[in-house]
């Protein structure tokens, strides 16, 4: 039985992992390959790319990495060509990158904001900006974006940039969805909630649990109503649904993967 994006070429940005376990954009790109799609990974670090790498190969799937920073447009521009060049087409372009950095607009400074609209939304834009160009030469494809539900709602921390990137990521999709749609480019957002991923214990547990990881873990899944965060799973079978043609008729919305929280009251 063929699989749900069988045949098609993605480009999944932002393909590693912050430490050891499945992170967004691993799971991702090793369950489209599962689905039969040919992966283009890119990611900034060079390792942790290897390992997704390796993980794809072992599916069974063509694959092929780059290291690149993805905030730099003639980066992404070349990545991106090559792509294109190396495969024959670009189908599917999933849009990973981004991360939080703690701080109200009061105590944030004016360089850490603009690297986190750099890292955040700015990729979003570059890669879109190159990537619809050349889906257009195929008669279109799918674009599927990383947002999350701090673009909705307050979530118990004070990470003003990411909420207002997100929110960006969010809109952007909803703009360039309608935009594109006559031309067979479709563009849509996953929005996950709380997720139990690698960026929990790499990074979340110093800015917001005082280096206690546990203690963090167990607050984080008290807020959710199902009772426990998300994986990279949960988020990766959405976005295969948007990458596939199961979802020909679905563009500028989002699929919000959270376990009920951004509709549940303040915890």
């Amino acid at each position: 039985m063929p699989g749900r994006v069988e045949g098609k070429v993605i480009v999944v940005a932002g393909a590693g992992s912050v430490g050891p376990g499945w992170g967004n954009g691993k799971a991702a790109a090793v369950l489209y390959a599962r689905e039969g799609a040919t992966l283009y990974l890119i990611d900034r670090d060079g390792d942790a790319l290897a390992e997704t790498s390796r993980l794809v190969e072992e599916e069974g799937a063509q694959v092929h990495a780059e290291a690149g920073d993805l905030t730099d447009g003639a980066t992404v521009e070349r990545l991106l060509g090559d792509c294109a060049a190396r495969f024959g087409r670009l189908d599917v372009l999933h849009n990973n990158v981004g991360g939080s950095a703690p701080g109200g607009v009061a105590e944030m400074d004016e360089a850490t904001w603009d690297r986190q609209v750099d890292h955040n939304l700015k990729t979003v834009y570059l890669g879109c900006h190159f990537a619809i160009p050349l889906m257009r030469e195929t008669g279109g494809g799918a674009i599927v974006n990383i947002a999350s539900v701090a673009g909705y709602r307050h979530i118990g921390a004070p990470i003003h940039a990411y909420a207002a990137t997100k929110a960006g990521v969010v809109q952007l999709s909803r703009a360039m969805g309608v935009s594109y749609a006559k031309e067979g480019i479709r563009c849509n957002t996953v929005v996950p909630g709380l997720m139990h991923t690698p960026l929990v214990e790499a990074r979340l547990t110093g800015q917001r649990g005082d280096g206690d990881a546990e203690a963090l873990i167990a607050r984080r899944h008290a807020q959710v109503p199902m009772g426990h965060m998300g994986d990279a799973w949960d988020v990766a079978y959405a976005a295969l649904y948007l990458a596939s043609d199961e979802a020909k008729y679905v563009t500028a919305t989002e699929i919000v993967v959270d376990g009920g929280l951004t509709m549940s009251a303040p915890v």
